[in-house]
């Protein structure tokens, strides 16, 4: 299937924004494949998941609200993960869903842990993709750094080239042609038509509070995951999830496997091979459960 292959979805949040994800069909006799994004992505992030397995899964790929097609909150004090949760449950309650493999990436995956406080049963499996109940402080500090900037660009390639500067240490064997689509899925043309970062600059408000992130346990979240087909996705050059909070994962959470991807940083793409065979060997394990 190729990424153009999807329906729009909209739905509201309990507040009435117009929030929005792409669906690719597949199968109603299986579980969905839920894809949440991190924290400045987008439903654009999810295009290898959905020309690896829809068609022969369901695949919702979200905007969370502030980011891509979905609204931005009139509140910046919204941006904030209780919240995303209220959202993606009222898309699953909306659409029925009884059961779903959710892939989270960073902060996608904290918002995954939280619904399984709350709804453990939703869950037919799950991929954490590089993020922990330990979050590492340079990582966080570094994305402080950068988001909420609101940069712009003339061109593709000139956004392109921002790209590979600032993030080289993460894609270190990127091509130009690699950074043009990484760009494409992170970034759009704006009214003004310069290409800028395709998420709502307030977003950073609440995150740029140091105060948001520590002193929360967040075991008890990831721990409400295990028992059920699973897996925890790493990138060898992750400055977020530590080798030793990875580890004590693969320990803590029964049924999930734990992979490493080479090569890379925060966070996995979801279009290396390690991590698309792992993918494949976690369905296999959803069908045979």
């Amino acid at each position: 299937m190729t990424t153009s292959d999807y329906a729009d979805l909209y739905w509201e949040s309990g507040e009435g924004l117009k929030l929005h994800a792409r669906d690719y069909a597949g199968p109603e006799d299986r579980p969905a494949i839920l894809c949440l994004p991190g924290l400045t992505r987008n439903a654009r992030d999810f295009e290898p998941v959905a020309e690896a397995f829809a068609g022969d899964w369901r695949v919702l790929a979200l905007d969370f609200r502030g980011r891509g097609e979905s609204d931005y909150a009139k509140e910046s004090d919204s941006y904030v993960p209780l919240t995303y949760v209220a959202d993606v449950l009222a898309l699953v309650d909306e659409l029925k869903l009884e059961k779903v493999v959710a892939i989270g990436t960073s902060l996608g995956g904290i918002v995954t842990t939280l619904i399984a406080l709350q709804r453990p049963e939703l869950f037919a499996g799950a991929v954490i993709n590089d993020i922990g109940p330990v979050i590492e402080t340079d990582g966080l500090e570094r994305i402080r750094d950068y988001v909420g900037q609101g940069r712009s660009f003339p061109t593709w390639m000139h956004a392109a080239r921002s790209l590979r500067e600032a993030s080289l240490h993460i894609y270190p064997d990127y091509a130009i042609e690699d950074w043009l689509t990484l760009a494409k899925r992170m970034m759009c043309v704006g009214n003004n038509g310069r290409i800028a970062y395709d998420y709502d600059m307030k977003i950073a408000e609440p995150f740029s509070d140091p105060s948001a992130t520590e002193a929360v346990d967040l075991w008890p979240a990831f721990e409400a995951l295990g028992g059920r087909p699973g897996l925890v996705l790493r990138g060898a050059l992750s400055d977020l999830l530590s080798p030793a909070t990875f580890a004590a994962m693969g320990e803590r959470l029964p049924g999930f496997d734990c992979v490493t991807v080479p090569r890379v940083g925060h966070a996995p793409t979801l279009a290396e091979p390690e991590a698309q065979t792992a993918i494949a060997r976690l369905l296999d394990r959803v069908l045979a459960a």
